[in-house]
């Protein structure tokens, strides 16, 4: 009887370690998503880190925003992952999703922001570099972008000899620290200026920005006698840089670099203003 009953008991235990068994497996627990920075530009890459609890082991635990997925890394409760920097104005939403090994996934509630650069600083935007030696299809106007952000075009405007040349649109921006060249004379090109250049004549080159406030001139020479602009003087094959970028004098340089740094070699221009 007593051995019937050890039985039993044992019986009985094994039965309700199974029972505990299947009473702990569950879905894991998403105590925490927190995010940093919470106001991201786009030069800022974003930090997701998640606090997940639970009995069961977890066996992956995934970043998952605007139709991207990545791997969160870490150990015991903390997990990481990395949206990186995207263009001012993205709206960026993101879950984390944990998968345990009893088969469970558990998924958090929806996070997201919006990419906002600060307002642009127009007095970052300098004329870089002016060809006129070449084919009208050769000739070309440079900006740079001396800012830590990118600067949209839309709006931006180039006056040369005092008349409307060329207008930005939108979609066109001059990247942090970065260049853009506006190729092509006579509206030979699709989006290049629509007057002639010449290096063989005074000229002058106004940008404005979209509110019409100048922000830089080139010129080279002056007006005629009858104060108009146009008048010959000595030709150069070259071009005129500011050396160095965006900060210094208007240079004559023999290698010309549309969208690219200045050269550096360059020689001073009896005619060039600074």
């Amino acid at each position: 009887m007593k051995k019937i009953f050890l039985i039993a008991a044992a019986a009985l235990l094994a039965f309700t370690a199974c029972v505990k068994d299947e009473l702990y497996k569950g879905p894991s627990t998403i105590e925490k998503v927190v995010f940093s920075p919470e106001a991201p530009t786009s030069n800022t890459d974003v930090q997701v880190t998640a606090t997940v609890t639970g009995i069961q082991k977890v066996t992956s635990v995934t970043l998952k925003y605007n139709g991207t997925s990545v791997p969160m890394t870490g150990s015991g409760t903390s997990y990481t992952a990395t949206i990186p920097a995207m263009a001012d104005g993205t709206e960026v939403s993101f879950t984390v999703e944990v998968a345990n090994e009893a088969g469970f996934t558990t998924t958090s509630d929806k996070f997201s922001y919006k990419v906002g650069d600060p307002a642009t600083d127009w007095t970052k935007l300098k004329l870089n570099e002016v060809y006129g030696a070449g084919a009208d299809e050769e000739k070309f106007f440079e900006l740079v972008n001396l800012s830590d952000f990118p600067i949209k075009l839309n709006g931006v405007t180039i006056n040369k000899d005092e008349a409307l040349t060329w207008t930005g649109i939108d979609g066109e921006v001059v990247p942090a620290h970065g260049f853009f060249a506006i190729i092509g004379a006579k509206g030979l090109t699709e989006r290049g200026f629509s007057s002639g250049f010449s290096a063989k004549k005074s000229v002058i080159v106004e940008l404005f920005d979209p509110s019409g406030k100048k922000l830089d001139t080139f010129q080279r020479g002056d007006k005629d006698e009858t104060g108009a602009w146009g008048a010959s003087i000595t030709n150069y094959k070259g071009s005129w840089s500011r050396v160095p970028d965006g900060t210094g004098k208007w240079m004559r340089t023999d290698t010309f670099t549309p969208g690219e740094a200045n050269s550096t070699d360059a020689t001073e221009d009896d005619y060039a203003k600074n």
